[in-house]
């Protein structure tokens, strides 16, 4: 438990911190999900309009901190190549 006020106060940033993150986290996988059940339905144009929206989430999510740089861009990259492949 925390002690200190410096301690104290830490933790409750944590805590806020770890709200506004899980928010970014889920938001964007909420993207991806649509970028994938597009996919899966076999809709190009569906698709590819998914992964435009999901895009800037995805490296908003880079900026603040949420996802490593190079994540996000593993991540565009296996889906932008699966949208492309679909006939």
């Amino acid at each position: 438990m925390a002690n200190t006020p410096q301690s104290k106060k830490r933790a409750r940033q944590n805590e806020k911190r770890y709200a506004v993150n899980k928010a970014r986290r889920s938001r964007i996988r909420t993207y991806l999900r649509k970028v994938e059940e597009a996919i899966a339905s076999g809709d190009k144009d569906a698709a590819a309009a998914a992964l435009a929206a999901a895009q800037p989430e995805l490296m908003r999510g880079v900026t603040k901190g949420v996802f490593h740089k190079n994540t996000a861009s593993r991540k565009m990259s296996r889906l932008s190549s699966r949208v492309k492949s679909l006939a």
